[in-house]
């Protein structure tokens, strides 16, 4: 038996955090949001200059199933499969239509049988890089480099009722809006710069979304790798 223990960032104190509360269109659907970095939930908790609470969870994960999605088994592929199935994006060009459902066919996980799940959290800059991707404007070389920048951190999501059934509350810490909003903007701010830098150098030669649709790439492509 092992304990995990998790933070959630808030415009609340959450002592009970209640099944099938969360928002529908999030990174992986329903569910309760966590981070194992204290810093990053305090940072989630001020989006604007208000106080905010990093709220403090004991995880029993004794029994419970987990897919993380950054194991060898899955690519970044798998992750933008999921974020436009349950995000919403704008497909205004006829190449982002083609390239979601050629992801959604080709790599979309099944989730549905697991407790927890554990990947990269959407920020605005991993948003913008995804959408940029879908609009092969960038190589899924420049796409995999874009989500190391500016370290914007992971989460692990609770998605069963077993899983909330082993969570228990510890305490809170009081996020301050001035201290860690500029935080979270500096954060995101340096991850734009360091993408504008990496691209000074095109990926001529790489693969971008019209070439894994055209060519039909599944995930067995050493490529993708």
């Amino acid at each position: 038996m092992s304990k995990i223990i998790l933070y959630h960032g808030s415009d609340k104190i959450l002592s009970n955090p209640l099944y099938g509360a969360g928002k529908t269109y999030n990174d992986y659907g329903q569910g309760f949001y966590c981070t194992q970095n204290i810093e990053l939930a305090k940072e989630w908790a001020c989006p604007t200059f208000d106080d905010g609470f990093a709220n403090c969870y004991e995880l029993e994960d004794k029994g419970l199933s987990f897919l993380d999605l950054q194991s060898e088994q899955f690519c970044t592929l798998h992750w933008l499969a999921l974020l436009i199935s349950n995000r919403r994006f704008d497909m205004d060009t006829p190449i982002m239509r083609q390239g979601a459902f050629y992801l959604k066919n080709n790599f979309l996980p099944d989730i549905s049988g697991y407790d927890l799940i554990k990947g990269y959290r959407a920020d605005d800059s991993y948003f913008s890089f995804a959408q940029a991707f879908l609009s092969n404007q960038i190589s899924y070389f420049q796409l995999q480099n874009a989500m190391k920048l500016g370290k914007l951190g992971e989460q692990i999501v609770l998605k069963s009722q077993k899983a909330f059934n082993q969570l228990e509350f510890k305490n809170y810490e009081i996020a301050e809006g001035k201290k860690y909003y500029n935080l979270r903007l500096a954060r995101m701010e340096k991850a734009k710069a360091e993408y504008k830098n990496s691209l000074k150098d095109s990926d001529i030669t790489g693969l971008f979304i019209r070439d894994m649709i055209l060519g039909d790439i599944k995930n067995d492509d050493p490529r993708l790798r």
